[in-house]
């Protein structure tokens, strides 16, 4: 017997929820062979649409070829409007998606266009599409090598508050070389201002060397010495802070488990348990399909 509600959703309801569950699983699950696909066509489609801006931007080439690269931008444009509206409407978690940093980054991937469209002197405007390049990282899934990525991203966001004390201690290297080499090489040497020691402290601690700005005097040349050596030891020590971090993290590892073959909804991120029901970053409901869970489950 019919009851109201199904009487009130109508016959066309279940075959919406069917392929709004399809487009969900294509689009945020990488465990089946249309979902490999959609990640790497949109990959490619990001590429080549970065490619156009970049080559669009060269003058000669702008004039030769404007109206090809217009119309590029607009097919570019079509297809991630597409995709940006398809993963408001298969996402439960709208309202998450668009206030998530992966969904304001799609929603400025294709501003640009319609502002250029509307106001051409804002035409420029397009290259912001650059940060859709970030979404690269989401082809390691298919390599299986994401979870080490949050693995190295993890270890990042634990030994910052290290790195960042750390840093503290450079600049105040930097500036004690700088005042030095200021008080010993002069203007005369071109080094006129404390600034402009900076600039030379950094330069020459982080072992880049430009040139352009060299020590004359003997005391100038031992203390940029000096400073050579400084710069060496120096770059050992967050290489070792993060490696630490790293071998810690490899060691905890408990459970051999694969990750579930679902990127959250709202950060993008993968990597989690099997029986996981939020994500371990931002803590957003997964939503994960039954199916996609119990194929995880058998592996």
């Amino acid at each position: 017997m019919t009851t109201e509600a199904e009487k009130t959703e109508g016959p066309n309801s279940g075959a919406g929820d069917t392929l709004r569950h399809q487009l969900e699983v294509i689009i945020f699950g990488t465990s089946t062979r249309a979902g490999r696909n959609f990640d790497i066509a949109l990959l490619v489609l990001i590429l080549a649409s970065v490619v156009v801006v970049m080559i669009d931007s060269v003058p000669h080439i702008h004039a030769a070829y404007e109206d090809i690269f217009w119309k590029c931008e607009i097919f570019f444009t079509a297809v991630f409007t597409a995709e940006y509206v398809t993963r408001i409407w298969c996402t439960q978690h709208r309202r998450a998606y668009l206030l998530s940093f992966w969904g304001v980054i799609d929603l400025l991937a294709i501003l640009p266009t319609y502002i250029a469209i509307l106001m051409p002197e804002a035409a420029p405007l397009v290259v912001v599409r650059l940060l859709r390049v970030v979404r690269v990282f989401r082809i390691l899934r298919l390599m299986s090598l994401f979870t080490e990525l949050n693995e190295i991203l993890s270890a990042l966001r634990n030994t910052a508050r290290s790195i960042f004390v750390f840093l503290i201690m450079v600049m105040v290297v930097v500036v004690v070389f700088a005042c030095v080499m200021y008080v010993i090489e002069g203007a005369g040497s071109g080094f006129e201002s404390i600034p402009m020691s900076i600039y030379w402290a950094v330069v020459t601690i982080t072992t880049v060397g430009y040139g352009d700005l060299v020590p004359q005097t003997p005391a100038g040349r031992f203390v940029a010495g000096f400073g050579m050596l400084v710069g060496y030891s120096i770059i050992a020590v967050p290489t070792a802070i993060i490696t630490r971090e790293l071998w810690e993290r490899i060691n905890q590892r408990q459970s051999p488990d694969p990750p579930l073959p679902w990127n959250c909804p709202v950060c993008a991120k993968q990597g989690h348990s099997v029986d996981a029901l939020h994500c371990k970053y931002c803590g957003s409901e997964l939503d994960v399909p039954r199916d996609i869970r119990e194929r995880a489950q058998k592996t």
